[in-house]
């Protein structure tokens, strides 16, 4: 539930988070007196603040220090305060002009994406590749690999391949294995993975593929190694992160335990691919403050995240991970604009 304040409150604990996005240090009255247009004495300030304090927005580092925004504080401003500035159009037309002039490939886009939102946003970009199993299939190969084991590389129409090796209780020749790879890309072409593993299963109730041993021992290879992507769908290499080492000139980050632990999340690739796939279930902007992140690694960070589509289906994540203290109102937008961006260019691919 929202908490209630007046708007007296609202203007101040305005005031003060954007003076501690821009100094990063605790904020006092007379500060707020002198350089925001609040018409009240630095006693009533204070008053103010102790208020404000009082329902969990701020807290006070020292007896003697200024105030700086909790969390909470945090997220109150974002939900009920924060006024989202428009990019201009020559911003608008430097993302779309770094896609322009090349033919990317799928990786060049992700990596392009990442390397967009940091230098826009000056702290670290991230891209969650689309999971295998929400893009559309294009091809699929079966490969002999030893008697029982047999190699199926699946191939995604915008160039994403998945390898794995499957084990099978038969010996089967590499020509079965060419017919059941001819048979299966003539099915299952331009299908998502999730529609291919359906209509595998529709297939294979068919009485009419029942008499062709051939073809439906191909059903199950194929059902087999379709499942097997989907268990394995997270890959370290499937996220893309730029900037990674920007975060650290804020003084927050000067402490080193508070430095290694985030640069280990950074590293790991895990702990981002576990929170970035959370948001993917969301619509539009997303985003985790501080300890609204389940990881421990990531609660001195704050993380600007969006679903990107294809044909109106959400297929990945991307967005920009900074101090608590970013600039909210200028890094939505540039999250915002990317992520359409990219969903148009998946659209054409």
């Amino acid at each position: 539930m929202i908490k209630s304040i007046s708007d007296r409150s609202k203007k101040i604990l305005h005031s003060l988070i954007n003076e501690y996005i821009i100094s990063g240090e605790p904020i006092g009255s007379r500060t707020l007196s002198k350089k925001y247009n609040i018409d009240l004495s630095p006693a009533s300030i204070r008053n103010e603040l102790a208020d404000l304090e009082e329902l969990g927005f701020l807290f006070q580092p020292h007896t003697s220090a200024g105030r700086v925004p909790t969390d909470e504080g945090l997220r109150y401003y974002i939900d009920s305060i924060l006024v989202i500035r428009k990019l201009t159009e020559f911003e608008k037309q430097i993302i779309d002009n770094s896609y322009r002039g090349s033919t990317f490939e799928f990786i060049d886009i992700m990596k392009e994406t990442s390397r967009l939102l940091s230098v826009f946003s000056r702290f670290t970009g991230v891209v969650l590749a689309p999971k295998f199993e929400n893009i559309t299939f294009k091809h699929i190969e079966m490969v002999k690999f030893r008697k029982n084991q047999i190699l199926t590389v699946l191939v995604s129409k915008t160039g994403i391949i998945r390898n794995k090796i499957i084990e099978i209780d038969e010996d089967l020749s590499q020509d079965e294995l060419y017919k059941f790879s001819r048979y299966l890309n003539e099915l299952l072409t331009d299908l998502t993975l999730k529609e291919a593993r359906k209509k595998i299963v529709a297939e294979m109730k068919k009485e009419k593929n029942m008499y062709d041993c051939l073809l439906s021992m191909a059903l199950k290879l194929s059902q087999k190694a379709f499942n097997s992507q989907v268990e394995d769908d997270i890959y370290d290499d499937d996220i893309y992160i730029y900037g990674k080492c920007n975060i650290f000139d804020y003084p927050e980050f000067c402490d080193i335990e508070k430095t290694k632990t985030v640069f280990r999340a950074f590293e790991e690739k895990s702990i981002l691919i576990k929170i970035l796939d959370q948001a993917i279930e969301g619509n539009g902007i997303q985003i985790f403050i501080g300890s609204e992140n389940n990881f421990k690694e990531m609660q001195s960070c704050s993380i600007v995240a969006s679903p990107y589509t294809c044909k109106d289906n959400t297929i990945g994540i991307l967005g920009v991970i900074g101090p608590t203290r970013m600039s909210y109102s200028d890094i939505v937008p540039i999250v915002d604009y990317t992520a359409k961006t990219v969903s148009r260019i998946m659209d054409n691919i």
